[in-house]
């Protein structure tokens, strides 16, 4: 590439580099802290995978010849889509078909992950629904089946679906405005968001 475009793919590839390794340092701390937020959830998806998806459209804009206000509206179509995708992968871990989803279901709930369908139940739970939900997180020797569905039932009382696939579709429909800010054929890139 030639040394103006070089630089700015340098910096984009530094950049995302540092935003993954902390997403990743993220996701390690959450394992042992209980004061996890949702907001701190969604900045560890956004720079362990969704920065990732941002960075690599906006690399294309800049090889491309785009204009700068372009390749940062990919950037954060990539962003926005990346964060949506990665809540419905939560969500489908609990409330997904097997056979379509492709892993066990309920594998975050086995492993005691602090998704945000895990956060939103603490912040919508009290008493000793919550109580329980924390117990069955910090359990290691309750039987996995049980687990997964009490707290699947847990999610259910609570509407923990619903709020999610509200949060998905705020994200998404934050991302097809980056989208269509753009004024191009987008889509191809329309597709690929489709959720």
């Amino acid at each position: 590439y030639q040394p103006e475009t070089f630089q700015k793919l340098a910096k984009l590839f530094s950049q995302t580099a540092l935003e993954v390794c902390e997403g990743q340092q993220y996701d390690i701390d959450f394992e042992t802290r209980s004061d996890v937020s949702i907001s701190e959830y969604l900045k560890m998806i956004e720079y362990k995978t969704a920065v990732l998806l941002g960075a690599s459209l906006k690399m294309g804009a800049i090889i491309g010849g785009g204009a700068k206000e372009d390749a940062d509206n990919l950037y954060e179509f990539g962003r926005k889509i990346g964060i949506a995708f990665q809540l419905k992968d939560d969500l489908l871990d609990v409330f997904g078909d097997t056979n379509a989803f492709g892993k066990q279901l309920g594998g975050d709930i086995i492993a005691n992950k602090k998704t945000c369908l895990y956060l939103k139940a603490l912040s919508l739970s009290d008493g000793s629904e919550k109580m329980e939900l924390v117990n069955l997180y910090s359990s290691e020797t309750i039987n996995s089946t049980e687990k997964v569905e009490r707290v699947k039932q847990i999610y259910a009382t609570l509407e923990i679906e619903t709020h999610i696939n509200e949060l998905i579709n705020e994200y998404y429909e934050n991302a097809m405005k980056s989208l269509n800010a753009i004024g191009k054929d987008t889509s191809e890139l329309e597709k690929f968001a489709a959720l």
